[in-house]
C-alpha cells in the first residue's frame, strides 16, 4: 500500500522532510535490492503525488507502471494539472513524483519506505502497448479514460530506516517488483480475517522472548522470501521474519509456502 503525504500523521511528515533533502543529493549508494524495493513500492501504490513546479496533485488510482519502469498516468489534457504536463513535456526531470510506502495492516509504524522520483514526461506512445504483456495492458485499460503521460524516471531515491539510496535508472528499469508487492495487501488480509489458525500456529514458531507481554501477533508484511509478524505490546512491537524454504517465483505460491513453512 502507498499513499500520498496530504494529511498524513506525524510519523509521516519527518519522512516527507527527509525524502525532499534526499532528493538534494544526500542519497547514498543503493544496492539491487533497493531497486527491487523501488519497484516493489510502485507496483503496491494505488496513489501518488504529482508536482509540477510549484503545483501538486494527488492521483488516485491514477497510474500504472510498464514493464520497463516508464510510469504512465492519467491526467485529463484540459485539466490545469495536464495543461503543465503539455508545458513540461520533454524537460528532464521536470515531474516530480513522490510516495509513500506503508504496511497494508492497521498498527503502529506502518512507514515502511518513501520513493521520490523526477521524470521526463511525454504523451503516451500506443506503439508502447507492442512491448507489455497481458498484466500491464490490463493495467492501463483500468485507468481512468482520460489522456495519458508517460513519465520517464531520471532519478530514484528510496528512503527507508536505513536512509535514503539513490538508485540508478538503468538498475531500475532491469528490476522487477517483487512477485508478491501487488498483492500483499489483500494476502494480509485473507491471512488475518479468515485463517486464523494459522497465524497462530506462525506465532508457535517465534522466540518466546519475542512474544512475551505481546497483547496480539500480527502478520504485517510478506514477500517472496518470507512472512514477518509483530508482537505488539502496550509499550512497544518486535518484529520477526520466518523465512520461507525457497523464494516464491509467483503470488500463486503463499499457500504451499505456507504450509511448507508450517511443516
Amino acid at each position: 500500500m502507498a499513499l500520498h503525504p496530504t494529511g498524513r500523521p506525524a510519523e509521516l511528515a519527518g519522512a516527507a522532510a527527509t525524502t525532499e533533502r534526499s532528493t538534494a543529493g544526500a542519497a547514498g549508494t543503493s544496492t539491487p535490492e533497493d531497486a527491487v524495493a523501488a519497484r516493489s513500492v510502485l507496483a503496491a501504490a494505488t496513489s501518488l503525488r504529482l508536482t509540477l513546479g510549484d503545483v501538486t496533485t494527488d492521483l488516485l488510482c491514477g497510474h500504472t507502471v510498464l514493464p520497463d519502469g516508464t510510469i504512465v498516468l492519467a491526467v485529463d489534457a484540459m485539466s490545469s494539472t495536464g495543461g503543465l504536463l503539455v508545458a513540461a513535456r520533454g524537460r528532464a526531470g521536470a515531474v516530480r513524483l513522490d510516495l509513500t510506502h506503508l504496511a497494508p495492516v492497521a498498527v503502529r509504524a506502518r512507514v515502511r519506505a518513501r520513493l521520490s522520483i523526477l521524470g521526463t514526461a511525454r504523451r503516451f506512445d500506443p506503439a508502447s502497448l507492442d512491448s507489455c504483456d497481458p498484466a500491464a495492458v490490463m493495467s492501463l485499460l483500468d485507468l481512468p479514460p482520460v489522456a495519458l503521460w508517460a513519465v520517464e524516471p531520471v532519478e530514484i531515491v528510496l528512503t527507508r530506516e536505513t536512509g535514503p539510496a539513490e538508485v540508478g535508472p538503468d538498475a531500475y528499469r532491469v528490476a522487477r517488483p517483487d512477485p508478491v508487492a501487488a498483492d500483499e495487501a489483500a494476502h494480509l488480509a485473507h491471512l488475518s480475517r479468515c485463517h486464523r489458525d494459522v497465524v497462530d500456529r506462525l506465532a508457535a514458531l517465534l522466540d518466546p522472548l519475542a512474544t512475551a507481554g505481546a497483547t496480539r501477533v500480527v502478520p504485517v508484511a510478506v514477500d517472496a522470501r518470507g512472512i514477518v509478524l509483530r508482537a505488539e505490546r502496550p509499550d512497544g512491537h518486535t518484529d520477526t521474519r520466518l523465512p520461507f524454504a525457497r523464494a516464491l517465483t509467483a503470488s500463486a505460491g503463499l499457500a504451499e509456502a505456507l504450509r511448507m513453512l508450517l511443516g
